[in-house]
């Protein structure tokens, strides 16, 4: 199981606001087999095995462009842990543990 955090930024849309996009990425989501996911304000985060966490990527970068946005530019982080399970809400506990 992988953790990604995924930000996906349409350019040359005619508006600052990035609302309607994010709402239509965060719909190609909950399309996506296999894979967990968290809305924050300023990325998504994505849970599952690394080939479907690599599948919605590719569906979340496809999306804008089918809204309208001319150029989209898409940033991933991926942690790949093998030596034991882990997830988000791993993480955020044992820091939470440790304070």
């Amino acid at each position: 199981m992988a953790i990604a955090e995924v930000t996906i930024i349409p350019i040359g849309t005619g508006s600052t606001s990035l609302s309607p996009y994010v709402a239509e990425l965060q719909r190609t989501l909950a399309k996506q087999p296999g894979i967990q996911y968290e809305l924050t304000s300023m990325s998504t985060i994505i849970e599952g095995e690394l080939d479907d966490i690599f599948a919605a990527i590719r569906a979340l970068h496809e999306t804008p462009f089918g809204t309208g946005a001319q150029r989209v530019s898409t940033s991933v982080k991926i942690d790949d842990r093998r030596d034991k399970p882990s997830s988000s809400a791993q993480k955020l506990a044992s820091v939470r543990e440790k304070l």
